[in-house]
């Protein structure tokens, strides 16, 4: 009997604080989205910076979960398939992204393609542009996501082994054959998986893409970036309209990540 009550009080505990602190506030965003009507809302959402801003984001986005997942199976790959010195300053360098600010991170590009950084007369004498232009919002979100894939695949490749690749290589396949028809089967959901938490983050990053943005309306604010101008203005409304396309957007990862979880578990079964 106690244990029961031990139970529910736990999962009542559990849901009252997941109501409280997630669901009430993006309810909330999507209620005062709506507030002056659907009208109001529309004209909002396709403003022109605002247009602009999913844009960027989207494009963004696209290059980061791109890089990231190709870069993410050569890491597991490398750490998980073979043996080498350096393997676990490798595997330490993979998780930097997660141990340090997305502040500091955007830093780190300032000091190095900014006006005061080592790589700036290179890029000046090629007219490159990387700081406050979309190519550094690129590579602060690559590197603030780096981690999701690789971190997904390594866990899996290694629990695989390499006892079938080795098989197929005597058996005289190519290396892409083999990670085609032996590795990725086994991979393929932990690898969407990754996808989907690294679309997810790099859609909302913040922090880094903040620093080297430089929030120029319409060249390289991406959709958070223009939530936070929209507030900063008062113009509360627009905020929380703009805002409830990323909440809409994260719903779905959520649902797409759940559909993904059941068919792992499914094929467990």
């Amino acid at each position: 009997m106690k244990q029961k009550i031990v139970k529910w009080v736990l999962i009542g505990l559990g849901m009252a604080f997941i109501v409280v602190m997630l669901v009430l506030p993006l309810a909330t965003v999507l209620v005062y989205a709506l507030r002056q009507g659907w009208e109001t809302f529309y004209k909002t959402i396709i403003d022109e910076y605002a247009l602009k801003a999913l844009n960027l984001t989207l494009l963004a986005t696209l290059i980061t979960v791109v890089v990231n997942t190709v870069f993410g199976v050569f890491a597991a790959w490398s750490i998980s398939k073979f043996q080498f010195r350096g393997k676990q300053v490798l595997t330490t360098l993979i998780d930097i992204p997660f141990s340090i600010s997305p502040v500091i991170a955007g830093l780190v590009f300032i000091l190095v393609f900014g006006r005061i950084g080592w790589a700036y007369p290179l890029l000046e004498a090629w007219n490159i542009r990387i700081v406050f232009a979309v190519p550094g919002i690129v590579l602060a979100t690559i590197f603030v996501t780096f981690p999701f894939v690789a971190r997904e695949l390594i866990p899996l490749m290694e629990a695989q082994g390499s006892d079938e690749e080795e098989a197929a290589a005597l058996m005289g396949a190519k290396g892409f054959h083999i990670f085609r028809k032996v590795t990725f089967p086994h991979i393929k959901w932990g690898l969407l998986y990754g996808v989907i938490l690294c679309t997810a983050r790099a859609l909302g990053e913040f922090g880094a893409v903040s620093v080297v943005s430089g929030h120029l309306r319409g060249k390289t604010n991406t959709l958070p970036l223009h939530v936070e101008i929209l507030f900063n203005e008062f113009k509360l409304m627009a905020a929380f309209a703009v805002s409830s396309i990323l909440v809409v957007i994260a719903v779905i990862i959520l649902i797409l990540r759940n559909i993904v979880e059941y068919r792992v578990k499914r094929e467990e079964r």
